[in-house]
């Protein structure tokens, strides 16, 4: 049976205005879910979001204080640029992000443009912005968080407002609520995890026969790794996220260009074969304590649970003082999957302001 949140026991619908920079993979794929489940989303949460402005780097950007037809917005998108979305009294098009922000009044700002792991810009300057304007945060861009933290935690909490980034992680799989929220009580020694699909998927098809190249040429096709792959084979992708685990859980202030990082380009089949033939298997695996964080390619037995995680799949395992080792395996990446994420830290914002409405 359906557990009533605090929302749906007082009642009352709460509209929330919405501002999307970054209207890729992610971004439609959250307009669609809220599309897909208003109704639902209206009478189990008593929710009731908005989007206001949409703001691409190449494609266009709109912003209407009345709010935009979601179905509108990804017909246009699917026809190539935002110009495609129809004409209205109101309607303004051509703003960048932080006119947007300054003008939209929206209530939150999600952020799901391409991340740059070196500045975290521009989308460290749009939430900063963000912030000063009075908006709650949520992201799906790992920059800001990866790179500044501990600063845009302590603005968050100057303004008042909320930072989450759930799908930062792992995408939709509640890595960091099951950390804080789930294992709440117990004390964490320490984190490792395959954070990495594309890597993961490489690897699986390696242990099948394929080269180093050939599965990356795979995974190009299928869309797990970019054009150019770096970020992931190289290991920069899982120390990100090795960082923002760090800091959210252990209050670290790392940097990421002096963490030990080290991907799978140098794995051969000669590597693959004698891990087999020990009982092991190849993961890229990212480890996290309170004091330090590393990314390098590891040996596991294959009874380990991360060694069992194969595919595009991620996990993460969790070790404690009260419950041992606890994995959660789950999808790391996808449309829907990062929308249900971001969908997530929503409704957590609409909790928020819910509870402030009567109190």
């Amino acid at each position: 049976m359906h557990s009533a949140g605090p929302s749906s026991i007082i009642g009352v619908v709460l509209d929330m205005k919405l501002t999307l920079i970054g209207f890729g993979v992610v971004g439609q794929g959250l307009v669609a879910i809220l599309t897909d489940k208003a109704a639902e989303l209206r009478r189990q949460h008593n929710f009731a979001p908005q989007i206001v402005a949409v703001a691409t780097r190449s494609r266009g950007s709109l912003l209407h204080p009345d709010g935009l037809d979601p179905q509108g917005l990804l017909t246009a998108i699917a026809a190539g640029h935002l110009d495609h979305y129809p004409d209205a009294a109101g309607l303004s098009r051509g703003l960048d992000p932080l006119q947007i922000i300054a003008q939209s009044g929206a209530a939150v700002l999600i952020e799901a443009a391409p991340s740059n792991l070196q500045t975290g810009q521009p989308a460290l300057d749009h939430v900063r912005a963000a912030f000063a304007a009075g908006q709650h945060v949520v992201l799906a861009n790992k920059g800001p968080v990866a790179v500044a933290y501990h600063d845009l935690v302590a603005r968050a909490r100057a303004a008042g407002r909320s930072l989450l980034f759930e799908a930062t992680v792992m995408a939709g799989t509640p890595a960091l609520r099951t950390a804080t929220a789930g294992l709440a009580g117990c004390q964490i020694a320490e984190v490792s995890g395959v954070l990495n699909g594309t890597t993961n998927y490489m690897l699986t098809e390696m242990e099948r026969g394929l080269t180093y190249a050939d599965a990356l040429a795979q995974a190009q096709q299928l869309g797990y790794a970019e054009t150019d792959p770096s970020a992931d084979v190289d290991g920069w992708d899982a120390a990100a996220k090795a960082v923002i685990l760090g800091a959210a859980l252990f209050d670290q202030a790392l940097d990421l260009r002096a963490l030990p990082v080290q991907g799978i380009r140098h794995l051969t089949p000669a590597d693959i074969a004698a891990a087999r033939a020990a009982g092991e298997r190849w993961k890229l695996i990212a480890r996290i304590t309170p004091q330090a964080a590393a990314v390098a390619p590891a040996r596991l037995p294959l009874d380990h649970p991360l060694a069992a995680v194969g595919g595009a799949t991620n996990a993460i395992t969790y070790t404690t003082d009260l419950l041992g080792a606890v994995t959660l395996i789950g999808p790391g990446a996808g449309q829907r999957v990062t929308g249900a994420a971001l969908l997530a830290d929503l409704l957590a914002v609409h909790q928020r302001v819910s509870h402030r409405s009567i109190s």
